[in-house]
């Protein structure tokens, strides 16, 4: 322990003083996992910074290089910017990279009345962009955060120089019909009883941050140890109690049955006019966009399938995706 004390001084000293190159956690559960496992990393610790968008404060964190071109690397659900590391890590030598947290997620501020429509993710993502202070940005965005960027890309195309979008652009047309065939009463009356289930359901409690390491690892049998400590360590907090609980907000898991339709999206798709990479795990649950159409919208965009990866194909399948975007961009 006395080792340990010490350890964690210099390291302490040295990141107060910006000399650390090490990603030090705000809670560290050392019974949990090995000291030596959390602490000593190579990343080189970006800056967090804050924004306002609709009265919340929204979390990002700046890797540095400012006088380089803008790279904005998007999260999708229930994720949060410090898994996008790995990638930060090898692109700041090159870009000015910046790293939000959606609202609900990471860092960022929960939504008071639970709202993650499209419409108000989109407002943040824009009012990033206009915080910044950038005409132009280039966005590598994953999932929600994916279409989150697409429909920013369709509602600015003059903002966006290139976007690589890793599996983000939601339901098809044809998944879009059934749910509607059910009528609106049917959803909203679905909606109201989830919201009241999610204002009174409890943030799923870990004993230990091993406890929750193990469900990351359950959740993506692709990771590997290192990656799911460190998604791990930034994804959750310390309760009162010493328990730990994911970061995110419960009400992400309702959505709102009159969100953007697929005919809505489909126009701001039509209109974006950047290139586009569309990036796709043949083993995650997302179909491809190039079995129902959804990619005929784009005007000038490519499509590339990873074998033996899910749907975070940019952990599955690390090196390979590096080579892809640094490639197109």
């Amino acid at each position: 322990m006395a080792r340990f004390a010490k350890a964690f001084a210099a390291c302490f000293v040295d990141h107060r003083n910006r000399r650390c190159r090490c990603s030090v956690p705000q809670e560290i559960d050392v019974a949990g996992i090995a000291f030596h496992s959390i602490v000593m990393s190579t990343f080189p610790g970006p800056t967090s910074n804050r924004f306002i968008s609709q009265r919340l404060r929204l979390n990002y964190v700046d890797w540095g290089n400012r006088d380089a071109p803008p790279l904005i690397l998007q999260h999708g659900g229930r994720d949060h910017c410090r898994s996008w590391d790995w990638v930060a890590q090898k692109m700041c030598k090159d870009w000015h990279v910046i790293v939000p947290d959606l609202r609900g997620h990471g860092d960022s501020d929960w939504s008071a009345e639970g709202n993650y429509t499209m419409n108000a993710l989109v407002y943040d993502f824009a009012q990033l962009v206009h915080t910044l202070g950038y005409d132009q940005v280039t966005i590598i965005a994953h999932s929600m955060g994916g279409s989150i960027a697409t429909c920013f890309a369709g509602l600015y195309p003059d903002a966006v120089r290139k976007l690589v979008n890793i599996e983000g652009l939601g339901p098809s047309r044809a998944d879009h019909v059934v749910a509607e065939s059910k009528g609106i009463a049917t959803h909203l009356r679905r909606w109201i009883d989830d919201k009241r289930e999610a204002a009174g359901r409890v943030p799923r409690r870990y004993a230990s941050l091993r406890d929750a390491y193990e469900r990351m690892k359950t959740e993506n049998a692709f990771l590997t140890d290192e990656q799911a400590r460190h998604l791990t360590i930034h994804g959750a907090n310390r309760n009162e109690d010493g328990t730990w609980s994911w970061k995110f907000d419960n009400y992400l898991n309702v959505r709102l049955p009159t969100d953007m339709s697929f005919d809505q999206k489909a126009a701001l798709w039509s209109a974006v006019s950047c290139p586009v990479l569309f990036l796709w795990g043949k083993d995650s649950f997302a179909k491809s966009p190039a079995s129902d159409g959804r990619l005929d919208y784009f005007a000038n965009a490519t499509l590339k399938e990873y074998e033996n990866a899910g749907h975070w194909l940019h952990h599955d399948k690390f090196d390979r995706f590096m080579a892809d975007v640094t490639e197109f961009l």
